[in-house]
């Protein structure tokens, strides 16, 4: 599996051990997943279809979920979070605008899944998780599945990664009362941040672009995310 991040690979590789029937069958629901539930609701980059097309959701998710692995709707993983739709992770992933030589950040780790959709379309991916067994379970998960340029951190993800800062790219997979000024702070000149931003139960999702040092914002969607925790998540609203 090709994860340079120059690109997604030429085709989906099955899993080291899978069955084949079932790789097969797995398939045919990631297909109907990238071009029914999300290139026909409007995304178009390709690299971003290719790149959800080649990872294996079903390895995303606890074992009795795998079977609702492609259907277009968030999924429990454990410790009151979720594994995000579909349809979400492809368009917070187009709004980065990668073109496979940045240095991504992403605040929320969760099952590792859209570090695995990242790490085939930008150079590094670092990701960082406030709960400690759901970064140990990703990081192992990405590494057995051959994601070797994905980092996994546990923290507080409202202060960034200041020590690999600044990144070209930094994507938020919890809602935020406002933005977090550690990740603007880390946010590299030209640099984009997706981040939901809003009230516990309807956010609007906000990419946010950094130029001479100013930001402006755009919304993108309204959706709704589980809250993000840390100093300047919820936990301290």
């Amino acid at each position: 599996m090709t994860t340079s991040g120059k690109g997604a690979p030429d085709k989906p590789v099955r899993p080291a051990g899978e069955d084949p029937q079932a790789a097969a069958e797995f398939l045919e629901q990631r297909r109907a997943m990238v071009y029914e539930q999300i290139r026909d609701r409007g995304i178009s980059s390709p690299r971003v279809l290719e790149a959800m097309l080649a990872v294996p959701r079903h390895k995303f998710v606890p074992p009795e979920l795998v079977h609702d692995a492609y259907k277009d709707q968030p999924l429990p993983i454990g410790e009151g979070q979720t594994i995000s739709q579909p349809f979400m992770v492809a368009a917070m992933t187009e709004a980065l605008e990668l073109t496979g030589d940045e240095r991504v950040l992403e605040v929320g780790t969760g099952s590792g899944y859209q570090a695995a959709v990242l790490s085939l379309l930008a150079r590094e991916v670092y990701t960082v998780e406030t709960n400690a067994s759901l970064a140990l379970a990703a990081q192992q998960r990405l590494e057995l599945l051959g994601y070797t340029n994905v980092h996994v951190h546990t923290g507080d993800g409202t202060l960034g990664l200041p020590e690999f800062a600044p990144f070209d790219a930094i994507v938020v997979a919890a809602a935020a009362p406002d933005l977090p000024p550690p990740l603007v702070e880390q946010l590299a000149e030209g640099g984009r941040l997706v981040i939901p931003v809003g009230l516990p139960d309807q956010q609007e999702l906000l990419q946010v672009r950094k130029t001479g040092g100013r930001i402006a914002s755009r919304v993108l969607h309204y959706c709704r995310f589980v809250p993000l925790v840390g100093r300047y998540g919820w936990g301290n609203q």
